[in-house]
């Protein structure tokens, strides 16, 4: 991983859940989503409930390692390094918003594209 200051992870990590919060409040405008869809953020925890049946996503920031941490109800605990300007999750080189657009197309059923948010990152070894 890149050596980042605490600053540069400041505004680094704040950009990041700050564009994922405002992708996933506006999304039940433009997609149906389960009546119990919700998405909350706050001191660093970014929760985006899906349904019932479908599951919770938890995206935090964690200071002490610069990272960000994601909890996921189809792949589990991840987490993700900022490296190259991107989030990376070092053991497959994924990107956090690609994780995230093909879980959740998988479980919405329709396509999710995060590429509008901030440091959107598809991962080292792809050129998308």
């Amino acid at each position: 991983p890149s050596e980042i200051t605490d600053t540069e992870y400041e505004i680094c990590v704040e950009d990041t859940l700050d564009s994922l919060t405002e992708f996933f409040e506006d999304l039940p405008e433009i997609e149906p989503c389960n009546d119990d869809y919700d998405c909350a953020y706050g001191n660093g925890v970014l929760t985006v409930h899906l349904g019932s049946v479908e599951g919770t996503y938890v995206i935090n920031k964690q200071m002490p390692n610069k990272q960000i941490w994601l909890s996921s109800p189809l792949s589990g605990p991840k987490r993700y390094d900022y490296f190259d300007g991107q989030w990376v999750y070092l053991r497959d080189g994924r990107g956090l918003h690609r994780q995230l657009e093909d879980e959740m197309t998988e479980i919405m059923g329709f396509r999710i594209e995060l590429k509008k948010c901030k440091y959107y990152s598809w991962g080292m070894s792809d050129s998308k």
